[in-house]
């Protein structure tokens, strides 16, 4: 499961924090599902799916971590975070921080559409307005 977003699940805190985030120039792929739609896969694969199988959930866009802070920021009226180079960032930011900051995947979730899933929110330009 990838990044849940949500009714009360935006990253508001981290944005009023000031933390920063890497610079959409170089800011990784991440994957993000809405919790809606989480619930609806769950339900899906628990109905529908192979005993013992695993199945990758997303909603099949992936889209820079910038892009998701950036857009939650606007979304939330909030100044958007302050940008660092990675190279920076590997100076600034906690271990922790980092290592999220320096993975980028893009998930498909093949074996979910081939249960007939569609994800009601299917971007992050459906989903976001619909967590306010």
């Amino acid at each position: 499961v990838p990044g849940i977003y949500g009714p009360g699940r935006l990253p508001k805190a981290r944005l009023l924090s000031g933390t920063p985030i890497v610079h959409p120039d170089e800011s990784p792929y991440s994957n993000r599902i809405h919790a809606d739609d989480l619930a609806a896969a769950a339900v899906l694969a628990l109905d529908q799916g192979e005993a013992g199988a695993a199945y990758n959930v997303s909603d099949g866009a992936p889209s820079t971590m910038a892009d998701y802070f950036l857009r939650c920021a606007t979304l939330l009226g909030l100044p958007p975070p302050p940008l660092l180079g990675m190279a920076q960032a590997r100076q600034q930011l906690s271990p922790a921080l980092l290592s999220f900051m320096e993975e980028s995947k893009r998930i498909e979730p093949l074996r979910l559409r081939k249960l007939g899933f569609a994800p009601r929110y299917p971007n992050l330009s459906l989903g976001l307005p619909e967590c306010l």
